[in-house]
């Protein structure tokens, strides 16, 4: 149950003065809807903080007031000008003054009566607006505030901005805020004594009243007590209910498995190549989780191109010791069944069974690998999500690997191994993630990173060249193509668009052929996966010598003697989605090349970009430059900027926050895995706060 003391600020928006239906209506529209499709509640309204603020603590005189910026004036009122009878396009004028000059203040459309009430002649009054200088002249256009002396207190010299809607009145927001304000409960501690100190931070009540009140400009800023302290709450909650589920996750022990490596021993030695010593790393790493009684969780990040699936088949060798078997999910029928043709070749000789189950598989065949996976014939299978489709049963299921897991979906793997008892789980990434993102998807997984490549891989040239060199381009693909090469010729749309100038895949392929002969071939995601796997296979055994394609090929596609990548609008994708599609080429012994197509003029965060493509193969570097120029929801494909579901959370300035909640939340798990007592009920109030109270479900759940 969510504690009383957090009952007023999960009540409705209309529980507040002034909040009606109507205002209802539009905090819906800027905050959102709660998850149950209500309106939006206190607390969603004290997390809607200011994004910014005016300055309005410049107090000069009318002469020293700076044109273009705001100022607070005291005034004396000379006289009003109002705009002549039935020409309301003359604005309405009342002229002011101080000892040092006159002030013209300006108003289009006003209402005569109105403006006499506010700004009778013979009165003082404090104005502040932006200041305007014309002709030596000073005016201020439709001053934001205008007092009486007596209510000074009344006009805030630093004013909070908030993000608005369309409907709603900003006095009215600031009123709904400060009646929320005012039923602010004071919050019981959830962070250490001695982090408190150290960072010298407010109490998490007072960060949130300091947010909605500033009282200086930097009170807002990156570095301000108050931010930082809310950012660390919100970062500590997710971390909580990661370090929670994983807890959970392992509470559903399994006995520990016996490796002795013979199985391994045996593939390894039938690699035409040897392992690198990030490989081996990752591969002690796994079979020492596998001989625990926890449930294994880790992420296995390698750039692209560093063995990540021999790892994975490696790790299926210590299950296969065991008798147990192993189900490899693939984000696509043509990577799983690349997966099962390069496993089966290093497996089957060692006396592993490889099979392939995706939607494809029918009839008498489909039945043939059901029955092999229910009698434990088959050792390894790799599919995409069908795998775990009703009807697909295992004998013994012991490991999963999910390759590219976040194309699934950040929250799928809870499911993943529920047809197994307790099964081991191994999640692949071909996308280099900065340290910040691992922790904030993946914080309930230990990481190994395979950060070399194989010996004997050869450096990717990579150039960046002007689409109007195309034709040189082409001339020189003829002549590549001449000497045997293939290549990638890599487009962002599928076919031509009305709203849209980017050279299509269908059109460039049309144009390839015309000038290359019938060796083109044309890959997308439209297309039936039937087609498009034929026409890969053409790619494979060189009938096809240039592959025109959108990113479908982005990720696992391996075709060896490719040696020339082509990225047409290079400038339009992002860093690490350009260095996924380099990664297609310089996968065998032969010098490769990729050449990055871009228009002119060429923007700056683009050029930072091609830049970085150019100087670095190193893909982790790579990935933290694209989550600075682009945003932590980009560098995953989630389309959001920042760290994703965050509010106070910043990627590029909290990744010390993120480091401290992430080794705070994995220690208050360690201590008090059940939080219970009084600082476990203050981090399950936590928890309620920032919407993580799901992990407090699995508490209950034991």
């Amino acid at each position: 149950m969510r504690p009383d003391l957090l009952n007023p600020l999960f009540s409705p928006v209309t529980s507040l003065a002034g909040v009606g239906p109507k205002v209802a209506e539009n905090l819906s529209k800027l905050l959102g809807v709660t998850d149950d499709g209500e309106p939006p509640r206190v607390l969603d309204l004290l997390m809607h903080v200011p994004v910014t603020v005016i300055d309005r603590s410049q107090r000069p005189s009318i002469a020293d007031a700076p044109h273009g910026e705001i100022a607070t004036l005291r005034v004396h009122v000379d006289r009003h000008q109002p705009s002549p009878r039935g020409n309301r396009r003359i604005p309405y004028r009342v002229y002011c003054h101080d000892d040092s000059g006159t002030l013209s203040l300006t108003y289009f459309h006003a209402r005569g009566d109105w403006l006499q009430r506010l700004l009778p002649p013979g009165s003082e009054r404090i104005v502040s607006g932006r200041v305007e200088w014309f002709n030596e002249r000073v005016s201020m256009v439709h001053p934001d505030h205008v007092v009486d002396p007596s209510d000074m207190a009344d006009l805030p010299l630093i004013e909070p901005v908030y993000p608005m809607t369309a409907g709603l009145a900003r006095k009215t927001l600031l009123r709904a805020i400060r009646d929320a304000l005012d039923g602010l409960p004071d919050l019981p501690e959830w962070i250490d004594p001695d982090t408190m100190a150290e960072e010298r931070w407010p109490s998490a009540t007072d960060a949130l009243r300091a947010m909605h009140r500033p009282e200086a400009v930097n009170d807002l800023a990156p570095e301000a007590p108050a931010r930082r302290r809310l950012a660390f709450d919100e970062l500590l909650a997710s971390q909580l209910a990661i370090a929670l589920m994983r807890a959970h996750q392992q509470r559903d022990g399994r006995a520990p498995r016996t490796i002795d490596g013979r199985m391994r021993d045996a593939i390894v030695a039938r690699l035409p190549f040897a392992l690198t010593g990030a490989q081996q790393r990752a591969v002690a790493a796994i079979e020492n989780d596998l001989r625990e009684p926890d449930r294994m969780l880790r992420l296995l990040q390698g750039d692209v191109g560093s063995g990540k699936t021999v790892v994975a088949l490696l790790a299926a060798a210590g299950l296969k010791e065991n008798g147990a078997q192993t189900a490899l999910m693939a984000p696509t029928e043509l990577l799983a069944r690349q997966h099962a043709r390069t496993l089966a070749g290093f497996a089957e000789p060692a006396g592993m069974t490889i099979a392939v189950l995706t939607g494809r598989e029918k009839g008498a065949e489909r039945r043939a690998i059901l029955q092999g996976l229910g009698n434990g014939e088959i050792d390894l299978v790799a599919g995409t999500h069908a795998l775990f489709q009703s009807g697909v049963a295992f004998a013994n299921l012991g490991l999963v690997v999910v390759d590219e897991q976040h194309r699934f979906g950040v929250h799928q793997r809870l499911s993943l191994a529920t047809k197994g008892e307790a099964a081991d789980v191994l999640v692949m990434t071909a996308t280099p993630i900065p340290r910040t993102l691992v922790m904030t998807y993946y914080g309930d997984m230990d990481v190994s990173r395979l950060d070399e490549k194989p010996p004997g891989r050869q450096p990717i040239e990579t150039r960046a060249i002007p689409a109007e060199r195309l034709d040189q381009i082409v001339g020189r693909l003829h002549a590549a193509l001449e000497r045997g090469d293939k290549a990638y010729w890599i487009c962002p749309l599928v076919e031509d668009s009305d709203v849209s100038d980017l050279t299509s895949a269908e059109e460039r392929y049309r144009t390839l052929k015309e000038a290359l002969g019938d060796n083109i071939g044309l890959v997308h995601g439209r297309m039936k996966p039937s087609e498009r796997d034929r026409v890969m296979e053409a790619f494979r055994d060189g009938s096809v010598r240039v592959l025109v394609a959108t990113t479908v090929v982005e990720v696992g596609v391996d075709v060896p003697d490719a040696t020339i990548m082509i990225v047409e609008h290079a400038d339009r994708f992002g860093l690490a989605q350009l260095h996924q599609l380099r990664g297609r080429v310089g996968r065998g012994d032969r010098k490769s090349s990729c050449l990055l197509l871009f228009r002119q003029p060429l923007g700056e965060v683009a050029r930072q970009r091609l830049d970085i493509l150019r100087e670095s193969e190193d893909g982790f570097r790579i990935a933290e430059e694209d989550l600075r120029l682009r945003g932590g929801g980009e560098v995953l494909g989630t389309r959001q900027s920042g760290l994703p579901g965050f509010r106070f959370a910043r990627t590029e300035v909290d990744t010390d926050l993120m480091e401290m909640a992430h080794a705070q939340a994995r220690h208050m798990v360690e201590r008090n895995p059940d939080l219970t007592g009084e600082h476990g009920a203050a981090c399950r109030m936590l928890l309620y706060l920032f919407g993580r109270d799901s992990a407090i479900r699995l508490l209950r759940a034991g």
